[in-house]
C-alpha cells in the first residue's frame, strides 16, 4: 500500500481510502465486515463514511452504514488501526434533525453525539462538512447563478464549533466536500486569521469523466497542504466498462437507482468511456485499475475513496496501488480528456 500525508499533519493515510456508502443498501453487514477485515488487512487504514448513508439517502437507512462500522469496531477492537472519516450532511430533508441548515451549534452536536454513538467511537479523525448549506455548484450543477436569498451558517461559527469538538477530544480534523475554491478559500482565510481549526481535505468527485476539479482546486490543494479526498473515481461503475455495449449489470448502481445518479447520463459518456476502454485494452491493464491510478499519482489527491460491493471489485480495487502507468498511457488518457472534456462534471 502507497501512503501520503494527511493535509499539513504526520499522519499517514492509505493512498486508497475504504468508501462504505453501500453497506445497508446494496451490501449487508456481513458483507462490509468482510471488506473492512480486507481493506485492513491491505494496509488500507483510512476509511470514509457519513450519517447519511447508505445511498441512495433513505429516512429508514439514515446512519445503517455507521452502526455498520460500529459493530465491527466492538467486534474487533481494532478501533485504534484505523483513520476514520465520517461527515456531517448540508441542508436536508425534514427527517434529518428538521431538515433546513445543519451546521448551527445545535444541529452540528447533535449530529456529531449521533455518528460516535453509532461508530462506537469517541471519537472522529476528519469531520468533514458534506456540503455547503449556501446555494452554489455542487452534485454536477453548472452555470453558476449568484443567490444570497438563503440564510447558512457563517463560516467562523462553524469552526467556533469545529474547534469547541476538537478540544473535547471528540474529532481530531476537520474536512470539507463537494466544496468550490471560494468556500475553501475562506475556510483557510479564517483559520489562519483567527486561529481556528485548518481544513486538512476536500472530499470532491475527481474521475477521468470528471476532471472539474483540475481548474482552480487543484493547485488549492497542493499549495494550502489541503489535499483531494477524490469520491467517484470510477464514475458509479462506468470506468470499469461493466456498462459499455448498453448493458446493464443486476445488482449494479445503475440498475438499481438509475434515477438517482443522472450526472452520468450525459453525451459523450459512451464515447469516452470507449476510448478510456480501448486504452486499457491496447495497453494490457484492467480499466477499474487504469483509472484509479491515474487519480492516485495526481500532486493534488491525498486519497482515492474506493466504493466495491463485491470482494472481487474491492481486490481489483485495491491492487491497483501496485500497477504503473507509463507516458504513453498518461498522454493517451489526456488526449481523450481533450476530445470529450469532462464528459459528467
Amino acid at each position: 500500500m502507497n501512503y501520503k500525508k494527511l493535509g499539513n499533519t504526520d499522519i499517514d493515510v492509505s493512498t486508497i481510502c475504504l468508501g462504505t456508502m453501500t453497506w445497508g443498501e446494496q451490501n449487508t453487514q456481513s458483507e462490509g465486515f468482510e471488506q473492512m477485515d480486507y481493506a485492513l488487512e491491505q494496509g488500507v487504514n483510512f476509511w470514509d463514511t457519513a450519517e447519511i448513508y447508505s445511498i441512495p439517502p433513505k429516512q429508514e437507512t439514515f446512519g445503517d452504514t455507521e452502526a455498520i462500522i460500529g459493530n465491527w469496531f466492538e467486534k474487533t477492537k481494532k478501533r485504534n488501526k484505523v483513520i476514520l472519516a465520517s461527515k456531517v450532511c448540508g441542508p436536508m430533508r425534514e427527517y434529518v434533525r428538521g431538515g433546513g441548515n445543519q451546521f448551527g451549534t445545535k444541529n452540528i452536536t447533535e449530529a456529531l453525539e449521533g455518528s460516535l454513538k453509532r461508530l462506537k467511537t469517541d471519537y472522529i479523525d476528519l469531520y468533514q462538512l458534506h456540503w455547503p448549506e449556501r446555494k452554489t455548484n455542487f452534485f454536477g450543477q453548472l452555470g453558476y447563478e449568484h443567490n444570497d436569498s438563503s440564510e447558512w451558517t457563517q463560516f467562523e461559527d462553524i469552526l467556533e464549533n469545529l474547534k469547541k469538538f476538537i478540544e473535547q477530544g471528540k474529532i481530531r480534523h476537520v474536512g470539507l466536500s463537494n466544496e468550490t475554491a471560494w468556500g475553501l478559500s475562506k475556510f483557510l482565510e479564517l483559520s489562519k486569521n483567527k486561529k481556528l481549526p485548518r481544513v486538512l481535505s476536500v472530499q470532491n468527485p475527481y474521475n477521468l469523466l470528471n476532471r472539474t476539479y483540475e481548474v482552480g482546486l487543484a493547485e488549492m490543494s497542493v499549495r494550502e497542504q489541503s489535499g483531494l479526498l477524490a469520491y467517484s473515481p470510477l464514475a458509479c461503475g462506468y470506468l470499469s466498462g461493466k456498462y459499455r455495449n448498453n448493458k446493464l449489470p443486476k445488482n449494479s448502481r445503475i440498475e438499481r437507482d438509475g434515477d438517482f445518479w443522472t450526472r452520468y447520463k450525459k453525451p459523450n459518456l459512451d464515447n469516452a468511456v470507449d476510448a478510456y476502454f480501448d486504452i486499457s485494452k491496447k495497453y494490457k491493464l484492467d480499466m477499474s485499475q487504469m483509472s484509479l491510478k491515474f487519480l492516485e499519482i495526481q500532486p493534488f489527491v491525498t486519497s482515492v475513496i474506493i466504493g466495491a460491493t463485491t470482494m472481487e471489485q474491492l481486490k481489483t480495487n485495491i491492487e491497483s496501488v501496485n500497477i504503473n502507468l507509463n507516458e504513453d498511457v498518461i498522454k493517451e488518457i489526456n488526449d481523450v480528456q481533450k476530445i470529450y472534456p469532462n464528459p459528467c462534471p
